[in-house]
């Protein structure tokens, strides 16, 4: 019997097997205007504005999952496929989103579909514990130095594309969109991505994080030095400015940010730093955020961290 794996959303199913693939529906073209008219289906409502995504459910065991419209064998799938395979995919440090499955639509060859778990924003919602960032900020940095280990430059791992899997907190699932939470950090979206067998330049501007320096059509630049710029910043962006008691990252945030690419830590570098700075920050267990302070204050919470 041919291997089969089908997906189900409320506007569409999609099959596909080892000999044969069917397409029902339209999931060549997310946003079929046939589907417009099915509003008694929840799922008509998109999640973030992004036609080449779409939640279904795996009809094999439930399991919530992301389907993702990709070019056949560009960049981002090979690097992803590579990434989602033995001996890659069983190593601790990687937390690259896997791939649970990929195949090609029927009727365009040029195009295929990712199927990946359906994962949530990082602050969807916020942290609540001192243990919380820390497992964050160590799976971070570690997967930096995996990929950079692997000549993998993310080139976008910015706060958007990096994502938590909630399914270990939630074992019977979440509605998509509804806040649910869980801390297993992973890094997607790996459309600006190349793998470079050793160090060189590269040019272009694209990338949510338009705050890197160096980014230039005409200059080339470190691509691995802007991973660790985009990590500071986020760091910074998502944590610095929204939680108290966050100056303990200033130094590493400072040195990863340095506008001088040639001064910035590599990502072994950066780890490294943060190891030294988590030793203090490991006994800490409360986060609280700016907009909390007066409530927790009339609550009569004494500590930010404690």
């Amino acid at each position: 019997m041919p291997n089969h794996t089908a997906y189900q959303t409320d506007q569409q199913l999609c099959t596909h097997n080892s000999d044969m693939t069917k397409n029902v529906g339209g999931i060549g073209n997310l946003s079929s205007p046939r589907a417009a008219t099915c509003y008694d289906q929840e799922d008509i409502w998109p999640l973030p504005h992004r036609e080449h995504l779409i939640d279904a459910t795996r009809m094999s065991d439930g399991k919530l999952v992301y389907i993702k419209r990709v070019r056949t064998g560009d960049t981002e799938s090979q690097i992803a496929s590579m990434l989602s395979s033995e001996p890659l995919s069983t190593e601790p440090r990687n937390h690259c989103v896997p791939i649970l499955n990929m195949f090609q639509d029927d009727d365009d060859a040029a195009i295929s579909y990712m199927v990946m778990p359906f994962l949530r924003l990082i602050d969807r919602p916020p942290m609540e514990t001192g243990e919380e960032f820390v497992d964050f900020a160590n799976q971070i940095l570690e997967g930096l130095v995996f990929l950079r280990e692997h000549g993998v430059a993310h080139r976008d791992c910015e706060y958007k594309n990096i994502m938590m899997d909630a399914s270990a907190m939630y074992p019977k699932g979440f509605h998509p969109i509804k806040e649910m939470s869980s801390w297993w950090a992973r890094m997607g979206t790996l459309r600006l991505s190349k793998i470079y067998a050793e160090s060189r330049a590269v040019v272009g501007v694209a990338g949510r994080d338009q705050e890197v320096p160096e980014l230039s059509e005409d200059d080339p630049y470190d691509p691995f030095k802007v991973d660790v710029f985009i990590i500071g910043n986020m760091l910074h962006n998502e944590f610095q400015k929204k939680y108290l008691n966050f100056d303990f990252l200033t130094p590493l945030v400072k040195s990863m940010t340095q506008p001088d690419p040639a001064s910035r830590p590599s990502a072994q570098q950066a780890l490294a730093q943060w190891q030294s700075i988590r030793v203090v920050r490991d006994a800490y267990s409360l986060i609280v955020t700016a907009s909390d302070v007066g409530r927790q204050l009339l609550g009569g919470h004494q500590g930010i961290w404690h």
